[in-house]
């Protein structure tokens, strides 16, 4: 329980409590005007004292409570919100590489167990969380889980449902879930560079067959307009996987705000992953900010 001492502890250090001097000077004025009519000194002390100290007091408290109820709500509302995961990273082929990485030249030797794209996951998830945008980034491995299951690599995305499924259930939250990959196409392809340094291109895939197509394309949409209008030629654009029937959802019809993204390629350096990430998650930090 909260006693007297912690009160005005917290009181100090949240607010000053030091009156106006023109406050102390008309107090004073009062106080002696009625310490006159009193016969003892003494008594004007005890007097004097009490008064200034029912008087800082009652003035504490008004203070204390005169900001707006909104504001006060806002704040609390605002924290509880950074308490929550808001933004599912993951990796439907996570043991993706690079050739610098593999030492090889095909795109379809580039995997690695650990040196992978859950690197640039992971450093996603680092930059959104130092912005205060707290962030789930899956560590369950999908190949480990296929091996084990004795699935093919076309059924990653059915063991990666499972885990999305399952983070969802746990975390109500999330509102944004991002399927990270990198591309095989040529360094010519997925490179930019700017200002002199070279950045992994990012693309967004939607994919049409999700009943969330319309909500996730505006989403796509949003990230790559900001993006080019403050890092022109960092986005390789927003690209529609086609409507037919057997086409992948790619798990974005289990939540609006679904995205695949491609950073970067095979013939890419994890160095110029990390800089596209850093601009990745400054585009992202800034949406989300124009929508509190």
């Amino acid at each position: 329980m909260q006693t007297d001492k912690d009160f005005f502890k917290l009181m100090k250090e949240s607010y000053s409590t030091e009156p106006r001097k023109a406050f102390v000077s008309d107090t004073e004025y009062i106080l002696r005007k009625n310490a006159k009519r009193l016969n003892r000194k003494r008594t004007f002390k005890i007097v004097s004292i009490t008064a200034s100290s029912v008087l800082v007091f009652v003035i504490s408290i008004l203070w204390l409570f005169s900001f707006p109820e909104t504001e006060q709500k806002s704040s609390l509302i605002g924290e509880n919100s950074r308490d929550e995961p808001f933004i599912y990273i993951y990796h439907t082929h996570n043991q993706e590489s690079f050739n610098s990485v593999t030492k090889t030249v095909d795109a379809n030797g580039a995997f690695h167990p650990s040196t992978n794209i859950t690197l640039v996951g992971e450093k996603l998830s680092q930059a959104l969380n130092n912005k205060s945008i707290i962030t789930l980034h899956e560590k369950r491995d999908v190949m480990k889980e296929l091996g084990e299951k004795g699935l093919s690599y076309e059924e990653s995305y059915a063991v990666s449902r499972e885990f999305l499924q399952s983070t969802l259930e746990e975390n109500p939250s999330i509102k944004m879930i991002f399927d990270i990959h990198r591309d095989s196409q040529p360094r010519d392809v997925t490179t930019a560079t700017i200002n002199g340094d070279d950045y992994a291109k990012i693309s967004f895939i939607v994919s049409k067959t999700s009943e969330r197509y319309i909500e996730n394309l505006k989403f796509a949409l949003a990230i790559h307009t900001l993006m080019e209008e403050e890092y022109p030629g960092l986005s390789r654009g927003v690209i529609e996987k086609s409507a037919a029937e057997n086409q992948n959802t790619y798990n974005q019809d289990l939540r609006n705000e679904s995205l695949l993204m491609e950073i970067g390629g095979v013939d890419n350096t994890l160095e110029e992953e990390y800089r596209a990430i850093d601009i990745l998650a400054d585009v992202i930090g800034k949406i989300i900010k124009k929508r509190e």
